[in-house]
This record gives structure tokens, C-alpha cells and sequence, in this order.
């Protein structure tokens, strides 16, 4: 799969960046993300900060899209105010992705570039977590 950003995948960003600037507070509110549904419709939102492990923003947007009937995500990027730019997913982040959404791509930097990276090669080898049948190992990659 082409890990190339699109223009889509481009707006995607700028809408992250955008909230993030607008919102972002420098205290509780810090990071904002943005996902794509495979239907072309965006969610976005903003970390909680807390020092009792309030939610990331990526956490945010999987229930902005469970609210809004968003089944199936494409793609996500988070975004940090300041000067910090893209942020990859934290280690709960990309555990919960991988269970919620295994087939979702995130955006990252490597090198100084943006690029798409399915949530498997950020979480490879793991196993996947559900209500039903609790933690498995997980299905090769179809």
C-alpha cells in the first residue's frame, strides 16, 4: 500500500491543525486528531488532559465517530499544538485503534515527512482485545 499522503489525507491534516490552533488551550487541551471515514465524512477533537490518564484525542475522535454512526474508519492523524506537529499514537492509543479499528492508517513523520502507516506496522505482533471474547492473538493481516 502507497504510504503517500493524498490531498484528502493532506485536508485531514490541516483540519487537525486547524482545531488544534483554535482550540488548544496550552493546559488541558493540547492535541487534536482527525479521522476519515471510509464513507469520505471527518470527526475530529481534542485531548482532556489529566494527570489520571485523561483521553488522548485520538480516543476522543473514535467516540466523536461512534456518536455520529461512524462504523469504519480509513485513517487518523493527531496533531499537537505548538511547534510539535504530528504526533504518533501512544502505546494505549495504538492498542485501542488496533482493537477498535484494525484496518485504519495513521499518519506519522518519519524523516521529516508526513506518511500513512496501517496500525499494524505500529503495533505489530500484538493481540487483539474484544468485549466478547476478551484478548486473542491476533488474525494475519488479510
Amino acid at each position: 500500500m502507497n504510504d503517500e499522503l493524498d490531498a484528502p489525507d493532506l485536508a485531514l491534516v490541516q483540519r487537525a491543525v486547524d482545531l488544534v490552533r483554535q482550540r488548544g488551550n496550552g493546559r488541558a487541551n493540547t492535541v487534536a486528531a482527525a479521522a476519515r471515514a471510509t464513507d469520505g465524512r471527518v470527526v475530529a477533537g481534542m485531548n482532556v488532559y489529566h494527570f489520571t490518564g485523561g483521553p488522548c484525542a485520538e480516543l476522543v475522535v473514535l467516540g466523536m465517530a461512534a456518536s455520529e454512526g461512524l462504523e469504519r474508519l480509513e485513517i487518523i492523524v493527531a496533531v499537537a499544538d505548538g511547534e510539535r506537529g504530528i504526533l504518533a499514537p501512544c502505546g494505549r492509543c495504538r492498542q485501542i485503534l488496533f482493537d477498535y479499528q484494525p484496518g485504519i492508517r495513521v499518519i506519522v513523520t518519519a524523516g521529516g515527512a508526513a506518511r500513512a502507516v496501517g496500525i499494524t506496522d505500529l503495533l505489530p505482533n500484538a493481540n487483539r482485545w474484544s468485549a466478547a471474547s476478551g484478548t486473542l492473538p491476533a488474525e494475519p493481516p488479510a
